[in-house]
């Protein structure tokens, strides 16, 4: 494959990582800050099929994209720059995956409450806290893996 197809593919990755979750970070917080039980029913729905169509999708082609490109230039997956944002891969990852399920938790609680005319119930709040928590380690591990892409610091 073409080095330079392949680098934009990659980089699309990285683009549709980065920014689906800036959009479900910023919906989810949107809609919970109604606190309309329907309202965040149909947000962390939509979320949730925009998380397992793009964010998952991205996430499966970035290690395959990136392996092919340190193996053109010739970089060991382990060594410095490379290295760290593979360990940052795992990080975000390991908070990312949590997230998905959480997702899918608040929105059957969501639509219970709705369907019900109840609030938002304390398992909900309890999983938003989490969820919210979460976003940080996660998000601020792709903004150190994209820095580190375009940087390449000697490490």
């Amino acid at each position: 494959m073409d080095y330079l197809l392949l680098k934009y593919i990659h980089v699309l990755g990285a683009i549709v990582i980065l920014g689906t979750g800036t959009g479900i970070a910023f919906f989810m917080l949107m809609a919970h800050r109604t606190q309309d039980a329907a309202f965040v029913a149909r947000t962390a729905g939509v979320v949730v099929v925009a998380d397992l169509l793009f964010t998952a999708s991205a996430v499966a082609i970035q290690p395959v994209t990136g392996y092919l490109l340190a193996d053109m230039m010739g970089v060991p997956l382990g060594s410095g720059w490379l290295g760290l944002a593979l360990a940052l891969y795992v990080v975000a990852g390991a908070f990312w995956l949590p997230v998905v399920w959480i997702q899918m938790r608040m929105r059957d609680l969501a639509r219970s409450a709705a369907a019900s005319g109840q609030a938002l119930p304390q398992a909900y709040h309890r999983l938003y806290r989490i969820w919210f928590l979460c976003g940080f380690p996660g998000f601020g591990s792709v903004m150190a893996i994209l820095w580190l892409m375009i940087a390449r610091p000697a490490l």
